[in-house]
């Protein structure tokens, strides 16, 4: 039989095993985990390695004693270190199963297979040892295997990982597959290596290089070093666990518009600014870096009851800085509220806020606050099951109109499509606070198919009552013209209500963007020929390319209310929009201004050079239906 003496083991291997999970317990309390049930499991398999390795030491201490009276403890130690291995061993495959989102019945037979190997071999383990048929410790002081039933049991669980891990490769990103089997591959050499060479140094030791690849592959979420500051999902975890612990706490939120950019980074001296308010100011606090120019800070309210005073501090120390750097910025700050904490929307809420402030600005969270983001989130829910359904003639999209006076003809013969939604608890909802929302969601495109269905169907319900309607304009945002089915499904919509394509136009927005002028005229040019009409709507708003505006095969300018205005306040004034629309008119297009209120401001379109008028002095948007009452019937 092969002797195998106590004098081949070495602690160091044990030792640095317990300094590794050391290392690891250090970097996991410095670091920011969220503790899920895998990263329970991960804990306890650094728990029973630690155990294990501390085992190992004193087995082969007492070894060294040679002394029958000890030989019951060393056994003991002996079967309790093996046990602890295959419990590693069985953490692993629960690991396993659980990172991968195996489904719930296999990660249970595996479960099982892998508690019953346990079950087995430390059983077995125990009966052979009591029976004396295990290892016993002769007079020479040489340690003799009857069985060694440890190796059975660890060929056993390698197999068993293996087959675990290539049942859920295509649950999880390859490279992470790869991770897990070269780390394993490693172990099982060394520990095979080893063996050969008769050593028993580095058992343990093999077994970390496994949770090495756990730590680093799934439970790592590295600081980002120049800020100390940690993603999204950080932020959600601290959230829910605050919430389930009900520890209140502050938040403060710093918005950079000018570096919420991908790819431009903080100045130097910025990044130390806001560390320092990370580090230096608050106890337990976190900063989450939510993009590139967004940040929230978390501070635990009862670690920190002068918080107040100290986010004042802040609040100097930022208006300092800003006074050499004027980047445009928005803070908010506020107290974690339970309804919003519960459903995890900090992050929303604070987005919803910052589009409604104005730059450089102070804001603090209010009631009022909680009031419009839930409104918000009821018309993104509501514009949310809308675009799933896809039905075009969903109720809640109401078409109002607003009539066109033709000044040549006399008579309201053309209107705007305005959209609405119909809201259980809300009411009507204005276009202001809903076309945003569905321009970020991209659920546009489906609002719009309904309105021009539901406008579709109502120019043709007016004419079969006998009523003139030359056509009526739907807006389309920009951002639609990129779908490639667009000009397809503005063709079909029109078909399938068996109308003329005259009678539809569409209202458009300039933009800055090339690629967004090349798709426009290309849609443009496409749905002209069909007979389709265009609006430039907007136009005197912010910015104007004439040259762009010229290229572009328009076949009416809306002039913007605030033109109207301008028109009012002078006599150059009124030229310069006089001129601008005489131009327009000689270049062959329409003129429409738009915002017309009363008398003065009527008379003062016509004589420059209106073709149409719009506005509340002739009517506010009305249901579609009631646009008759405008219309006049045909002969």
């Amino acid at each position: 039989m092969r002797q195998i003496s106590y004098d081949n083991y070495t602690m160091a291997g044990d030792v640095a095993l317990i300094a590794t999970c050391a290392v690891i317990v250090i970097l996991l309390m410095t670091s920011y985990i969220k503790r899920t049930r895998s990263f329970r499991i991960f804990m306890n398999i650094v728990f029973s390695l630690v155990v294990a390795a501390v085992t190992n030491i004193v087995y082969h201490f007492l070894l060294t004693k040679s002394e029958p009276g000890l030989f019951g403890l060393t056994n003991a130690l002996r079967i309790l270190y093996q046990a602890l291995l295959f419990d590693v061993f069985f953490l692993f495959v629960l690991y396993s199963t659980e990172v991968s989102g195996m489904e719930h019945r296999k990660a249970r037979i595996i479960a099982i297979i892998a508690s019953t190997i346990l079950t087995f071999v430390v059983g077995i383990d125990i009966i052979r040892t009591i029976r004396g048929e295990s290892f016993r410790i002769g007079a020479d002081g040489i340690l003799r295997p009857k069985m060694d039933v440890f190796m059975l049991g660890y060929v056993l669980y390698v197999i068993l990982i293996a087959v675990t891990i290539y049942m859920v490769r295509h649950l999880l990103f390859k490279r992470v597959v790869i991770g897990f089997y070269g780390t394993m591959a490693v172990s099982v050499i060394l520990w095979f290596g080893q063996l050969a060479l008769n050593q028993s140094a580095l058992n343990t030791m093999t077994f970390v290089f496994p949770v090495i690849a756990m730590l680093y592959i799934l439970h790592s979420n590295p600081y980002n070093v120049t800020l100390g500051s940690v993603d999204t999902n950080a932020m959600e975890d601290m959230v829910r666990t605050m919430y389930n612990r009900k520890e209140p706490f502050v938040f403060i939120s710093l918005l950079l518009p000018e570096y919420d950019v991908e790819g431009k980074e903080l100045p130097k001296e910025f990044r130390a600014l806001i560390r320092s308010h990370a580090v230096d100011y608050f106890r337990n606090s976190v900063l989450f870096q939510i993009s590139n120019g967004h940040m929230i800070m978390i501070i635990p309210e009862k670690k920190n009851p002068n918080h107040e005073l100290k986010i004042q501090e802040i609040l100097n120390n930022f208006q300092q800085y800003y006074n050499s750097f004027h980047s445009p910025y928005k803070i908010i700050i506020g107290r974690s509220i339970e309804e919003i904490s519960r459903k995890n929307e900090y992050i929303s809420l604070i987005r919803s806020i910052e589009r409604n402030m104005p730059d450089n600005t102070v804001h603090r969270l209010g009631p009022e606050d909680i009031t419009r983001f839930n409104r918000d989130e009821k018309i993104l829910q509501e514009l949310t099951d809308i675009y799933n359904r896809r039905d075009v003639e969903d109720p809640r999209v109401l078409v109002y109109c607003q009539p066109v006076y033709n000044i040549k003809t006399g008579q309201f013969d053309t209107a705007e499509a305005l959209m609405r939604l119909q809201i259980d608890d809300l009411g009507l909802v204005p276009p202001n606070q809903f076309i945003p929302m569905a321009e970020n969601h991209e659920y546009i495109h489906v609002l719009t198919e309904i309105i021009l269905n539901k406008t579709c169907s109502g120019i043709r319900k007016l004419m079969e009552k006998g009523y003139h309607i030359s056509r009526i304009s739907v807006n389309v945002s920009v951002i639609e013209l990129k779908h490639s089915d667009f000009c397809s499904d503005i063709r079909r919509i029109i078909s399938s209500n068996d109308i003329s394509c005259e009678k539809i136009a569409i209202e458009l927005t300039e933009s800055r963007n090339e690629s967004d002028f090349m798709v426009m005229k290309e849609k443009i040019d496409e749905l002209r020929e069909e007979g389709i009409r265009f609006y430039l709507d907007d136009f005197g708003t912010g910015y104007s390319n004439m040259e762009r505006i010229m290229e572009l095969p328009f076949d009416i300018i809306k002039f913007d209310r605030s033109l109207v205005i301008a028109s009012g306040t002078g006599e150059r004034s009124e030229r310069i929009v006089e001129n601008l629309a005489q131009m327009f008119n000689d270049m062959e297009y329409s003129v429409l201004y738009e915002g017309v209120e009363d008398d003065l401001e009527e008379e003062r379109c016509r004589e420059m050079s209106a073709d149409y008028l719009q506005g509340f002095k002739y009517s506010r948007p009305i249901p579609i239906e009631e646009l008759e009452k405008f219309l006049t019937k045909t002969a």
